[in-house]
């Protein structure tokens, strides 16, 4: 049996510039939609909106 079947771990990819910078969890059970979070993006050198992929 996992460890927890809850938490699921998630990509966060870029809205600009499209690449995948970051890996997180999330709650399946409280997060049903995807999430979006503004993280810093190295290749833009800014914050930018990162929205989790498939």
């Amino acid at each position: 049996m996992a460890k927890n079947e809850k938490r699921v771990q998630v990509t966060l990819a870029c809205e600009s510039c499209k690449r995948r910078n970051y890996i997180t969890t999330k709650n399946r059970q409280n997060d049903r939609e995807r999430i979006e979070m503004k993280k810093y993006c190295r290749w833009e050198r800014t914050h930018t909106t990162h929205k989790e992929t498939r």
